[in-house]
């Protein structure tokens, strides 16, 4: 099976942050822009996030790494790697909260949402054929590279 992930062309990225709503609204019960935003709660979490230092801004994403430091320092086994797609997920269920994947991870991927006091991080929104972030950037600063 083919595995793929997001890269970022930063030169081309304006900092819209309009990855950041659509990966929210990807991730909402209600799937709507307005009800995700103003009436869900606990709202949900965006897992990308955009960084920016004057002119420059850059999607900051997991990257589903080869070998994910983040996998290997998960206390519970919550982290893992699938290893068709090599998607690397978060089980909420087994999620303690300790934050021990965001102190590892050199990319600043997992999120913490701190109402359910787990991790979030990006599964390339597996329901959908390409992920929110990457279809709603107007730019293309994302795209998806897949590999075999």
């Amino acid at each position: 099976m083919k595995s793929r992930r997001i890269v970022v062309s930063d030169e081309v990225c304006i900092g819209c942050h309009l990855c950041e709503v659509h990966c929210l609204v990807a991730h909402s019960r209600s799937q709507n822009i307005l009800k995700a935003f103003k009436k869900e709660s606990p709202r949900p979490l965006s897992r990308v996030h955009v960084e920016e230092d004057g002119p420059h801004s850059m999607a900051v994403r997991c990257f589903h790494c080869e070998d994910p430091a983040c996998v290997s320092a998960c206390l519970t086994g919550a982290m893992h790697k699938d290893p068709e797609t090599g998607i690397v997920s978060s089980d909420p269920e087994r999620c303690i909260g300790c934050w021990t994947c965001i102190m590892v991870c050199p990319y600043g991927a997992p999120v913490r949402d701190l109402v359910r006091n787990i991790i979030v991080k990006c599964d390339l929104c597996p329901d959908r054929k390409v992920p929110a972030c990457v279809e709603h950037c107007p730019n293309r600063a994302l795209q998806v590279e897949e590999s075999a």
